[in-house]
């Protein structure tokens, strides 16, 4: 018996794609001023869409086709001659223009099948997919996730308009290899560039030629995503390698993916993240053209698996690791790219947040250790061990030196030497021929993810210098026990602090096992984070904002701290 289709969801896309395309629709030879060849793509395909949903309140409007036929003479005015599209910080960008051809495409496969109406629309998209196919075909790019969305063009180009080059260019793409490694991430560890781009370009190649190993790689990505979802409906992103590692991401933008997937696998846990990528509604105006475009999306899920508790995970490969109960759910850090490469760059991960906990509207969402090490920024575990089950240690070290003389025979008469990075700062002194005297710091964290919370344990050795643990909480709670020091933060000595949202809490209990005692309020020096230069150089920062306790000191130091817990009880 086939599959029940689900009335609700598809009127619920075709509500998105009609609160983006009515206004469209309600002033149909308006010009499209000001906005960019991507959205005014999308437009067009959201227009058509609605065309020819029967679920839409555009269903065979004209005033639809008008509106798309302004938009794509917009569109096509936006192609430059070499047929990609101008606009944008990347000039003359192949993988960008290969975004407004995906949808001129999946445009083109909806407009083509709606009859003589939309004869003049299927003509206009034939013809911008047209001029831009030569430049696609030879283009380059320059992020990873930008081959797939490229070849995703390619094979929608020779879905449409069959030319042997494009397929053939495709497989030189893929030749190169999936980017996903043995947990199920892609290289740029982003949920952003995952749900976005790679998952459904992979999707769309695996259909047009036939890839299974593609749609696998898919599912794999959304199986390890799956284990990445916080209590709050977002996606953790703090590994992530990519602009979205400052800020949480929702999980809607995985809806069709997780839909998709859980209908043709039947697979509940899948079918559990579908419905809860759809909980705050339907907003994509994208989703209705997904809807006609692959029917699967529109039939019934299958009945979703419960949620496992508790759960824990060590995603090794990114180094990181999460815990989750009824009580609690913690996410452990260690995976910065920093260390390594020293600087911090787009496409590393840099965030320095090494620990998150939530307790339902109690959030803990960093945890940040800042020292006053030769201004090297705060501490980003260079190595993770996992010790015993849920029991992790991260570690870092720190070396900077001083520089003596140069050997005789390497001095100059004109003192001209040769400007060189030697990993704090750069200056024409021809640092690696010089002998160095080096200074080295060590910081290790032992950490266990408990149901109820986390324990740490903050071993600082090396030379005597300023530390300070800053813990940011989610704005709308209050902070009980710790002394308040203006803007927002407060300083805890020994004892605890209580972080209370209604009747969720986390409670934050610090001692010292070894150095001295802690450093109190009036320690302004001590009690702030450091970004480090990189930041700093340039009057930049990557401070938190929000709720701030602090513990600070001067180390060598050993301190442990205890993070609880305490949710108030469901509603029956």
């Amino acid at each position: 018996m086939p599959t029940p289709l689900d009335h609700e969801f598809v009127r619920a896309a075709a509500g998105a794609a009609d609160r983006s395309a009515a206004p469209l629709a309600a002033r149909p030879d308006e010009e499209a001023v000001g906005v960019t060849h991507r959205e005014l793509a999308r437009r067009v395909k959201t227009l058509v869409a609605a065309y020819r949903s029967p679920e839409s309140a555009l269903h065979g409007s004209g005033r639809a086709v008008t509106a798309a036929l302004t938009h794509l003479r917009a569109l096509r005015a936006a192609q430059t001659p070499s047929g990609l599209f101008a606009g944008g910080d990347n000039v003359q960008s192949p993988p960008d223009s290969a975004f407004t051809v995906n949808d001129v495409c999946d445009a083109h496969v909806l407009a083509a099948g709606a009859g003589p109406e939309l004869r003049d629309v299927t003509a206009a998209l034939a013809e911008i997919a047209g001029a831009a196919t030569t430049a696609l075909l030879t283009g380059g790019v320059h992020t990873p996730n930008h081959r797939w969305e490229l070849c995703a063009a390619l094979a929608r180009l020779h879905r449409s308009f069959p030319d042997d080059r494009l397929p053939d260019r495709v497989d030189a793409w893929l030749a190169e290899g999936v980017d996903i490694d043995a947990e199920g991430l892609y290289s740029e560890r982003s949920a952003v560039y995952a749900s976005h781009v790679t998952n459904p370009s992979l999707l769309l190649l695996s259909d047009v030629l036939g890839r299974t190993d593609l749609r696998d790689a898919v599912e794999r990505n959304l199986t390890a995503t799956l284990d990445l979802i916080r209590p709050d409906g977002t996606v953790e992103t703090v590994h992530s390698r990519r602009q979205d590692q400052r800020h949480p991401f929702p999980l809607a933008p995985y809806l069709p993916h997780y839909r998709l997937f859980a209908i043709r696998t039947g697979r509940g846990d899948l079918s559990r993240a579908a419905r809860l990528a759809a909980a705050g509604g339907i907003d994509d105006p994208d989703l209705l053209a997904q809807t006609l475009l692959t029917p699967d999306l529109c039939r019934a899920l299958p009945a979703p698996a419960p949620e496992p508790l508790p759960r824990a995970r060590y995603l090794t490969t990114a180094r990181l690791a999460s815990h989750a109960s009824a009580t609690a759910h913690s996410v452990l850090y260690g995976g910065s790219d920093v260390p390594e490469h020293r600087r911090i760059r787009s496409g590393l991960a840099c965030n320095p947040t090494f620990l998150r906990l939530f307790a339902g509207d109690a959030v803990l969402e960093s945890v940040r250790l800042s020292r006053g090490f030769f201004d090297l920024g705060p501490f980003r575990a260079a190595g993770m061990e996992q010790l015993a089950d849920h029991r992790y240690r991260l570690t870092q070290t720190l070396t900077a030196a001083y520089y003596q003389p140069l050997p005789p025979e390497l001095r100059r008469d004109d003192g001209a030497y040769r400007m060189a990075d030697e990993g704090r700062f750069s200056a024409a002194m021809a640092f690696p021929d010089r002998p160095r005297d080096e200074i080295s710091q060590t910081t290790r964290v032992e950490a266990e993810l408990r149901d109820d919370g986390a324990d740490l344990r903050i071993e600082i050795s090396g030379p005597r210098v300023p530390w300070a643990l800053e813990l940011t909480f989610r704005p709308g709670g209050v902070t009980e026990g710790a002394v308040p020091i203006g803007d927002g933060r407060w300083c805890l000595t020994t004892g605890a602090t209580t972080y209370r949202v209604g009747s969720d809490e986390i409670r934050v209990e610090a001692a010292v096992e070894a150095g001295e005692p802690l450093a109190g309020p009036d320690r302004s020096d001590v009690l702030r984070y450091d970004p480090g230069q990189d930041h700093t150089v340039v009057g930049g920062t990557d401070a938190t904002t929000g709720n701030r306790v602090y513990l600070g000191g001067l180390g060598p130091q050993t301190l442990t701290v205890a993070l609880r817990a305490r949710r108030s009880p469901p509603v029956a």
